[in-house]
């Protein structure tokens, strides 16, 4: 443990984006020396590392040869090249999240499979090599949810199908279709996990969607639900995480039925958009648990201080071009407000440009702020 503190040891990242650039945040509090692998020299992390490399996360010599100058490898997000990680945990690298982790998770067909074998609560399943397989199936049970099997983010790549004709319009790639299920909330539980095999949850939150990009529009913690709902919810994301035997952070997010129960949705192995607001609402956030797991140090203290919810910030539809974050500084007059800008210099219409947190004592005055927050701050272009 005490190698990571020494003036040698460099920590390697996949991935220059948002999440990485709120984890080196951490690793300059410790005096970690980082290394950065992205496709872009405007990403995020690049100001803020070490080191900065150019490479294609899903090139296995661009990895490999990254890898080769870290002691320990992380990511920032799980589209990397995992042939390249297998090789380079063989040869004495730490990789963590584990390659075979991130092999079944980056696939969300073998993530379901994976579901089932384990017996997880999640909705029935079928796996498609391709659109033409997909339409010989004849489903006519609808509707259904399509997903892409890799590569899907933010919302992109998952489709409601509520007919035959949606079903022509789909892309033409390996791909799922899962049951859809009636649900009352959609909620997350970030679990932590270091080599040591500790293990702490955060408490469960509820997520508000955006009803056109499908993406997180709102995360609120705590969940408003009955603690009893509560509690299952966090003994699901244990067993999930028992099950992958995982080391760091593993987001997993779920819905609750109707009728109260549990069901997984799929899981993300780092750090998430759904543990954002505990960069000021908890003892500990989830960038800095996610270091002290993958440094097997001890785990933080994972309770909140204050109810927080976190407000995504995307940009404004019908806007593309150099951002203007329009009314940033009305925001600052609000008590318990914090923004957080990712430094992407151009906006898109619907894409994640920065989140905001807020903290409050009453989950209900936090909310409403949140609410102000999000009808106050406009992200366009010039």
């Amino acid at each position: 443990m005490e190698n990571y503190f020494s003036s040698d040891f460099k920590l390697g990242v996949l991935g220059g984006g948002q999440l990485g650039r709120m984890l080196l945040s951490e690793t300059q509090k410790l005096d970690i020396h980082t290394c950065v692998l992205d496709s872009s020299k405007e990403a995020p992390c690049a100001p803020y590392c070490n080191e900065f490399f150019l490479g294609d996360l899903l090139n296995y010599d661009d990895v490999y040869e990254f890898g080769k100058k870290v002691e320990v490898l992380t990511i920032e997000i799980e589209h990397v090249n995992i042939e390249a990680l297998y090789k380079l945990e063989e040869e004495g690298v730490k990789v963590y999240p584990q390659p075979s982790v991130i092999a079944t998770i980056q696939h969300k067909g073998k993530q379901k499979d994976f579901y089932k074998e384990k017996n997880i609560p999640t909705s029935p399943h079928q796996r498609f090599n391709s659109l033409k397989e997909l339409k010989a199936a004849s489903l006519n049970d609808f509707p259904f949810v399509w997903k892409s099997a890799q590569f899907g983010y933010d919302g992109m790549g998952v489709k409601i199908v509520r007919n035959v004709a949606d079903i022509q319009n789909l892309p033409d790639t390996e791909c799922i279709t899962e049951k859809l299920i009636p649900f009352k909330n959609e909620l997350a539980v970030i679990v932590a996990r270091n080599a040591d095999g500790k293990v702490k949850t955060y408490p469960v939150v509820e997520m508000e969607f955006h009803p056109e990009a499908n993406q997180v529009e709102y995360v609120i913690c705590p969940a408003r639900i009955d603690d009893k709902v509560a509690d299952k919810a966090r003994l699901v994301a244990m067993e999930v995480a028992k099950a992958f035997e995982h080391v760091g952070l593993l987001a997993v997010e779920m819905f609750q039925t109707e009728n109260d129960e549990i069901i997984v949705n799929e899981v993300a192995p780092r750090t998430h958009n759904s543990g954002h607001y505990s960069i000021e609402a908890s003892y500990t956030s989830q960038f800095e648990q996610h270091l002290r797991t993958i440094l097997n140090l001890p785990l933080g203290n994972t309770d909140s201080k204050l109810a927080g919810i976190m407000v995504n910030l995307v940009g404004a539809d019908g806007y593309e071009g150099n951002v203007i974050y329009k009314n940033i500084t009305d925001i600052l007059e609000i008590e318990g407000v914090t923004p957080h800008i990712y430094g992407k210099k151009i906006t898109k219409p619907f894409r994640k440009m920065g989140h905001v947190t807020i903290v409050n004592k009453d989950i209900k005055v936090a909310r409403k702020t949140a609410e102000l927050v999000k009808n106050t701050v406009k992200v366009i272009s010039k």
